[in-house]
Formats: structure tokens, sequence, C-alpha cells
């Protein structure tokens, strides 16, 4: 029986960290994987929670990254596993410096990455589970009742949309060619 293959997605990865300079280096790590950002959003206060201050301190900024490489689904493991190793190189007196967080947007979805099981998530491997953060209906991104605050703001919404209409150009140009 033939393998049906799935529709392939779009990266997407937050990065926070007070130094912004570990943003671009994040990035540029990233682009050797995924090929380089093809979205980056502006520069955003990560102020909607206080839970990582005590380890990274305050001014927490943030920016995700959208990159041109489409990816199967099942590689958001890997991603994840990278981010772990990647949180860990740059730590500092036993404290994070950085904070990655891998995801992807399909057309219907944007699904993040976690460590943390809960009744929403869905356990893909390597201690690795999914959460459909965000849903895609009558033109719009729609957050469910479990959504960090933060995924559900209008800004980041909007952002996740842009990502979602670069994504669907991309599956369009390479049905043309």
């Amino acid at each position: 029986m033939e393998r049906i293959r799935p529709v392939p997605v779009k990266p997407v990865v937050s990065v926070f960290s007070a130094d912004e300079a570990l943003l671009a280096a994040v990035a540029g790590e990233l682009a050797r994987w995924l090929g380089g950002p093809d979205y980056e959003s502006p520069l955003l206060s990560f102020d909607q929670t206080r839970y990582y201050e005590r380890e990274m301190g305050p001014g927490l900024k943030r920016r995700f990254y959208a990159f041109s490489r489409l990816i199967d689904a099942a590689e958001l493991v890997a991603l994840k596993r990278w981010a772990i190793e990647a949180e860990a190189r740059w730590r500092h007196d036993g404290r994070r410096r950085v904070n990655i967080d891998p995801g992807y947007v399909s057309l219907a979805k944007l699904v993040l990455a976690t460590t943390k099981d809960n009744v929403h998530r869905i356990y893909l491997g390597e201690g690795i589970y999914a959460e459909v953060t965000l849903y895609f209906c009558k033109g719009r991104f729609h957050p469910w009742p479990w959504t960090y605050p933060d995924y559900a703001s209008p800004e980041y919404r909007a952002i996740f949309e842009r990502i979602r209409e670069l994504y669907r150009e991309q599956l369009r140009a390479a049905k043309q060619g």
C-alpha cells in the first residue's frame, strides 16, 4: 500500500531573551537547517507573564521567525530536541539566557512543541508533545481556551496570519512549478 505523503508545513520559532543578539544568533543557527527566515516579526516585549524573569532576568524581548524550507510535520520532534540542546549551550551560570519554542503553521492551524503533557496535548515521541495553539477559520486565526494569552492576542494572531499567507503562496508556487 502506497504511503500518502502529508502536505509539508512551515516551521516557525519563537525566540525570547534579554540579550537581543541571541535572537539573531538562534535564527542564524536555524537557517543552516531550515533555510533563511522568510519572515521576521518586529521586536516584541515579552510582558504577558513574569514567569521567566527569575531565571532570565527582566526586559525580555521576543521575535518570531518563519523559515523558507517547508518540513514534514514529524520533524517537529527533532526541531524541539534541537531547541532544548541550543538553550543548554547558551546557559550561563546554570541559568537559561534564551528560550526557543518551535512549531509550525499549516493552512488549518498553528502547532507548538512542548515537553509538558496536558489534556489537550498529543505525545509525539522523545519526550515531545504537540499542541494546536490556534486554529484557522473564516479567514482568521482563533484561540482555544488553553491558548496562552500572548498567542491569543490580536497582534500575535496577525503575525501568524501573515506567516500563513506566505506559506499559502509557497504551496501555490510549488503546485505550479
